[in-house]
């Protein structure tokens, strides 16, 4: 179990890589700033539904001169947009003064009006308004695909973090066990050479042999501590500090069988899903909202005004629509060649059919690289097959040399030969198990999966 305190990582034992995902997913800054997308979209969603938002207004004109009143105009109302187009409003107008315009003359008490504003034209099926809510509602939905897109990087950037961290601890054991075996084979050669069994030769060259696998293992050290840091990046804790590893934490072992189980017909269904295609469908719907604005936009402008008018509310009751207290009207206008919403309009349409032909570039794309990762994964698993074969006689090859060398029909040059052989091999070896299981997690992210699905 992993003792966590700010900045640190401290005690014995095995970060796992569903361990170490699982932190990543929850705490690395990538993760929160995918997370952060939701809100930006849900945001720009709640500036569009302002568009709705009802509207109070209030006007004061007021003219004085030679110490008369020309006129004082007050009016107070309050406009109310709603989702069918039509607009609502409520106003209070109250007018006095010598030279008031005789249009605006009102009871002393002041004049109410209730009505609504329709558009029958341009705009009846979908106006400003309603367009740009719609394509805030597309907006905030694409923030989750460009969510996920970020989470799919950052899952495969840490698989092969992670992966490149094991993968150098298991080449850090295997030079380990190198010196070993040369310390043990120099001390015994040595012990030889003092019985007068074997001549000093043979312990020169046991000790140049346990000299060029220390260099080694030096090496070896060099690139784990190294594979630890880039490892070190993913790792913060819930108050976005960075923690680092101390040498007690290991990483688990590079065999796993969970990585040969690829469903790849899964995979293949999972491509329309992609968050790549996902974004480029959510640019198809904006398109197709602006394209219907556009298209809109053709029609002339048909609106008309009806306002009941009471000096209070009670005239409400009983009162028809069209008989002496109301004033209504209507406004039509249209451009004679409308070349420019025409213009706009194709340009739209354009827009459209680029991103559809870009969309089918992309599904064949995505498709094409699945199948070469699949494919790569295919090959790494014979490989895998193939090395244990080799290792399996590599390792009775340096069984029978040792047999050898104790019959005195053998050399120590052969047997530095064949366990140099063997060791090489099983560098290989976790080599090939380094890049199954990251091309494991690159099926996945081709298909468009990362830390969640299948």
């Amino acid at each position: 179990m992993l003792l966590i305190r700010t900045g640190l990582v401290v005690g014995q034992g095995t970060l796992t890589y569903d361990d170490f995902l699982e932190w990543v997913r929850s705490y690395h800054p990538v993760a929160r700033q995918a997370d952060v997308t939701l809100e930006m979209g849900r945001q720009e969603l709640r500036m569009a539904r302002g568009g709705f938002d009802p509207l109070l207004y209030g006007t004061l004109d007021e003219k004085n001169y030679n110490g008369r009143e020309y006129y004082n105009k007050r009016e107070a109302g309050v406009l109310v947009p709603t989702m069918a187009g039509v607009e609502l409003k409520g106003l209070v107008e109250q007018n006095r003064g010598v030279y008031l315009n005789s249009e605006n003359n009102v009871p002393q008490g002041g004049l109410m009006a209730l009505g609504a504003s329709v558009n029958v034209g341009q705009g009846l099926f979908i106006d400003r308004r309603r367009a740009a809510l719609r394509q805030a509602e597309i907006f905030a939905a694409s923030t989750s695909e460009e969510r996920r897109q970020l989470l799919n990087g950052l899952y495969l950037d840490a698989t092969q973090a992670y992966w490149n961290w094991a993968g150098a601890y298991a080449d850090l054991l295997v030079r380990e066990e190198g010196v070993r075996l040369a310390e043990i084979r120099f001390e015994g050669i040595k012990s030889s050479y003092e019985q007068g069994d074997l001549p000093a030769i043979d312990t020169v060259e046991a000790y140049t042999q346990v000299l060029n696998r220390v260099i080694h293992l030096q090496e070896a050290e060099n690139r784990f501590f190294a594979r630890t840091q880039d490892l070190n990046v993913y790792l913060w804790d819930e108050d976005q500090n960075p923690i680092f590893l101390e040498q007690g934490v290991l990483p688990e072992g590079l065999e796993n069988e969970y990585f040969d189980q690829v469903d790849i017909n899964a995979f293949r269904s999972a491509i329309v899903e992609h968050p790549d295609l996902r974004l480029l469908d959510y640019d198809l719907e904006y398109l197709n909202v602006d394209r219907r604005w556009k298209a809109e936009q053709l029609k002339p402008v048909v609106k008309i005004n009806y306002n009941f008018l009471t000096e209070s509310f009670n005239g409400l009751e009983n009162a028809p629509f069209f008989e002496n207290n109301y004033k209504w009207g209507i406004q039509i206008s249209t451009p004679i060649f409308l070349r420019k919403e025409r213009g706009a309009l194709g340009v739209t349409k354009a827009k459209i059919n680029m991103v559809e032909y870009k969309r089918d570039l992309q599904y064949q794309q995505l498709s094409a690289r699945l199948e070469q990762e699949y494919n790569n994964l295919l090959v790494l698993n014979k490989q895998v097959n193939t090395f244990e074969d080799n290792i399996a006689g590599l390792e009775r090859l340096l069984e029978g040399e040792k047999i050898r060398f104790d019959m005195g029909e053998s050399s120590l040059f052969l047997i530095n030969a064949r366990e140099t052989s063997l060791f090489d091999a099983i560098l290989v070896m976790n080599s090939i198990f380094v890049q199954k299981n990251i091309s494991f997690s690159r099926v996945r992210t081709a298909a468009g999966l990362g830390f969640d699905g299948p």
